[in-house]
């Protein structure tokens, strides 16, 4: 454990769309120790491993820091930990069940890892579908309010 048997926990993710899981994670993630530290992907950092966020960087940062479970917000700028347990000197890391195994060499270095079942549904991907599918739905209904008559 951390100075004073304080537990720090560490979760970091990308928090493009805020949304349930989102807070689902967070909540079960303070509720694992004493300090929640979040670490909030960079949209360089996003850029490397998948498509870019709507929401930017700055305003992804802020929406974490005005939740009220995180302690402490930070930018993160790569997916390697291992430095960030020396730094931060945090005892648990929570991420998503969709990085499983991904973060176990933490373990060598003194960190319990949980991997948070996430959930069906909500992910800021199926919002991203979700709102394309609906404007194009308007888009399609709006090109066909008028139809071009043959007739004239």
């Amino acid at each position: 454990m951390s100075k004073k048997n304080k537990v720090v926990v560490y979760t970091s993710g990308t928090f493009d769309m805020l949304h349930i899981n989102h807070l689902s994670l967070l909540e079960y993630a303070k509720g694992l120790g004493d300090t929640l530290i979040v670490g909030v992907n960079t949209d360089e950092l996003v850029s490397t491993y998948k498509t870019t966020c709507i929401v930017p960087f700055e305003e992804r940062l802020a929406l974490l820091r005005a939740l009220k479970g995180p302690d402490i917000v930070i930018p993160q700028h790569s997916l390697n930990h291992a430095d960030k347990v020396r730094k931060l000197n945090f005892d648990i890391f929570v991420v998503g069940d969709d990085w499983v195994d991904k973060y176990d060499y933490l373990e060598e270095l003194g960190v319990t890892v949980f991997y948070f079942p996430y959930g069906m549904g909500a992910s800021s991907t199926n919002i991203k579908e979700k709102v394309y599918k609906q404007y194009s739905k308007l888009i399609e209904k709006s090109d066909n309010h008028f139809p071009l008559s043959t007739e004239t």
